[in-house]
């Protein structure tokens, strides 16, 4: 017997957290269906001017913002971020260095200092 292979699919919410952009501000053509993990790959490979311009300026998703910033997702929300930001707004926020900023990007600093050591420890180990 001959298997058939499906076509994978994807809701329009998986496939904007793959591509790191946030999907309220994608166009209603990309939410409106599912994409399929051929046509991802070309959004990848070949973006088109929407997604270029959603990367370049924003709104971005949190996950992004955090890492524009240098902080975690809690660390986002310790600070009272908890709306999209574009990218004029991040480096406002870079510029302005906030208090609460600065905290959480020794805290996260930290943070990978820890798992740095403790993965070091582990290679010794093994």
């Amino acid at each position: 017997m001959k298997s058939h292979q499906t076509t994978q699919t994807m809701k329009p919410a998986t496939a904007a957290k793959k591509l790191g952009v946030y999907l309220p501000a994608t166009p209603d053509t990309f939410r409106a269906g599912v994409i399929s993990r051929a046509e991802l790959n070309e959004l990848q490979a070949n973006p088109p001017e929407w997604l270029r311009e959603l990367r370049r300026n924003g709104p971005h998703p949190r996950p992004v913002v955090a890492a524009k910033l240098g902080v975690s997702i809690s660390g986002l929300a310790r600070g009272g971020i908890v709306e999209p930001l574009t990218t004029e707004q991040i480096d406002a926020l870079k510029d302005a260095r906030p208090e609460w900023l600065e905290k959480e990007r020794a805290t996260q600093a930290e943070v990978r200092k820890e798992a740095a050591r403790v993965k070091q420890k582990q290679a010794e180990q093994a």
